[in-house]
């Protein structure tokens, strides 16, 4: 028997089980067919919501970002404000550390390190799932536009922490910032360093290192 759905809910069973799709079975594995099973849902239910390919890549991507940015969580990360002289900020309540201090950049970096520790440790799923639908983008333009369009979500709230962080150029200082997220994701989800994630400790080092050589510090 078919669950019974809220039009909300039902949207997010059928990307949940699209994106269950990619990361099991790749962009080829991606059908309104397969979705219809894999979500429990009546046949026709996927091409009712998203009659064309394009729609249902669309909304997979939708999707995807929803559930990164939960992982990311970038509540937890440091936003421009005074330096109080707390901890890192799970640990401390109350307004955000200066970013062009000391104490702010550690905050970042802590911040950087813990988002980017449990995206590779527990949802390396969804890695999988951004690469397919990023390789996918490049045979279609109109799925480019719009994948590149959900990742600007991601990208300006850095840019902001950048300049917050004192870069004189923000810009170029995301792009490095970005590049090596991005690489280090690749590797540790589908390189050769698949079985060596790096501990919370080591990402902070390295962000460390990273943003202190951008920022001069």
């Amino acid at each position: 028997m078919a669950t019974r759905t809220t039009g909300s809910a039902r949207a997010d069973l059928i990307t949940d089980a699209a994106l269950d799709l990619l990361a099991e079975r790749g962009m080829r594995g991606l059908t309104h067919r397969a979705v219809d099973e894999r979500a429990g849902l009546p046949q026709g239910s996927t091409s009712n919501y998203a009659r064309t390919r394009q729609s249902l890549l669309e909304a997979t991507v939708r999707r995807l970002a929803e559930r990164e940015a939960k992982v990311l969580a970038p509540g937890e990360l440091p936003a421009p404000g005074p330096d109080t002289g707390a901890g890192t900020p799970e640990s401390a309540p109350g307004p955000p550390p200066d970013l062009s201090t000391p104490h702010g950049q550690d905050a970042l970096i802590a911040g950087l390190a813990l988002a980017l520790h449990r995206y590779l440790t527990r949802h390396p799923e969804l890695l999988v799932c951004r690469y397919e639908l990023a390789l996918e983008a490049t045979r279609r333009p109109e799925l480019r536009a719009f994948f590149d369009a959900t990742g600007r979500q991601f990208r300006e709230p850095l840019v902001a922490l950048m300049t917050a962080s004192g870069s004189p150029e923000p810009e170029r200082h995301t792009l490095s910032l970005v590049a090596w997220c991005e690489g280090l994701m690749f590797s540790c989800a589908a390189g050769s360093y698949s079985r060596s994630v790096p501990s919370e400790a080591e990402l902070r080092t390295g962000f460390g290192e990273l943003l202190r050589g951008m920022l001069g510090r």
